[in-house]
């Protein structure tokens, strides 16, 4: 059996984006902020848009570098933590209080969410971190890993399509019937506009740390479709070591 390689920073980027998915997730959809943008006027979004974003740097950034098979096991680790944290502040939420205790409202109001909420709130998770990570894997294929634009667009294209599945999976399950028609396809393009302008703004980090890593871990991954099990569903600990290419 081949051995297992090992990676300095693997383990920090995972840790990176599974505590960006929890805070998002904690803080998105229980503050509503408006800010006075030029031209616009007042624009009112979920503080959650402010921070989630990140999670696709990051996945990007894991997708670029180590390949599918990788990301896909930080996807499913993402994904096994929220839950967690959602079964977590049932839990404690439904234990009763003690007799001097006076905030358990200000409990329910942070750390609860509805049922919808979360069911929408983790289908667009799975959905679009998975889209996000495929595209970008087969686009690093057929432009043969170049960078300087090509990668700027992949990391782009990438976002572009997974956060479109993200926002329409999770206003559509969260808040359809609860919005008008016509608010809920407004407020999906606006999310999923901003989303994409903070990728693209976010392109002069992401794409020179991506490439840092990539020079200190030895390793460029460029999946051959072929042999890429794209399977989201795959045991994920069956996976083989994939085979990068060095960066010198």
């Amino acid at each position: 059996m081949q051995e297992q390689r090992t990676y300095r920073y693997y383990d920090l980027i995972m840790a990176a984006f599974v505590t960006v998915l929890l805070c998002s997730n904690l803080i998105g959809v229980h503050k509503v902020s408006s800010v006075n943008l030029p031209f616009i006027g007042e624009y009112i979004f979920g503080t959650g848009v402010l921070f989630f974003p990140l999670s696709y740097l990051f996945g990007d950034i894991l997708t670029e570098v180590y390949g599918y098979g990788r990301s896909r096991r930080i996807i499913w680790t993402g994904m096994a933590c929220q839950v967690l944290a959602a079964v977590t502040y049932w839990a404690v939420e439904a234990l009763p209080a003690a007799p001097f205790w006076h905030n358990q409202q200000a409990y329910h109001t942070i750390l609860s969410a509805a049922p919808r909420i979360t069911l929408a709130s983790l289908m667009a998770y799975f959905c679009g971190e998975f889209t996000n990570s495929v595209v970008l894997s087969k686009m690093k294929y057929g432009q043969k890993g170049a960078k300087g634009a090509a990668q700027a667009w992949r990391f782009i294209a990438s976002t572009i399509v997974g956060e479109l599945v993200d926002s329409v999976i999770f206003m559509s399950i969260g808040f359809f019937g609860v919005l008008s028609l016509a608010d809920l396809v407004r407020t999906i393009v606006t999310l999923w506009l901003a989303k994409v302008v903070y990728e693209i703004i976010a392109l002069p980090f992401s794409m020179p740390f991506a490439n840092w890593v990539k020079k200190v871990e030895g390793v460029d991954q460029i999946d051959d479709p072929q042999h890429t099990r794209y399977n989201p569903f795959v045991a994920i600990l069956q996976d083989s070591e994939p085979q990068g290419q060095s960066q010198n």
